[in-house]
Parts: C-alpha cells; structure tokens; sequence
C-alpha cells in the first residue's frame, strides 16, 4: 500500500497504535546534485535537485506496522483520545 508524504497540514497516523511521532521510512529518490570540489579533492554538494520520490512503505516505530499508515489533518485532534 502506497502513502503519501505529509505536507504542512497534514501528518502521519498510525491506525493501529494511535503513533503520530515515530516512523520508519523507506523511499526511492532520483536526484540530480551540483557537487563543488576544493583544491584538495573535497567535495560539497551545494544543491539537490530532486527528479522523482517514491514512498515505498511507512511502519510505525511502536507496533511495527505498515499496513496501518494513514495521512490525517494535523489540525484533527486525536481520535482515540480525549
């Protein structure tokens, strides 16, 4: 099951346990950087552009789910709590 990255008014949510705060992430990015060498041979990257993002699975760090992943309004208070 594919999730969405959250934006700025939304987060993630764990159906299973209630998690909003831990997760871990797998994702697939391809991305064209501006890498500036000094004299040396040391490199920086200066930009990062990103060409395309895939979010591959999201599973809550407290019960280990991912099938339970959803994106809910931050302004939504918490539905199994008071």
């Amino acid at each position: 099951m594919a999730v969405s990255l959250p934006d700025a008014s939304s987060r993630w949510r764990c159906g299973g346990c209630g998690n909003l705060t831990r997760f871990d992430v797998t994702r697939h990015r391809r991305t064209t950087e501006f890498w500036h060498f000094d004299l040396a041979g040391g490199h920086t990257v200066e930009d990062t552009k990103v060409e395309a993002e895939v979010v591959e699975q999201v599973t809550c760090r407290w019960c280990g789910r991912s099938d339970a992943i959803e994106v809910v309004s931050r302004a939504d208070p918490d539905p199994s709590g008071p």
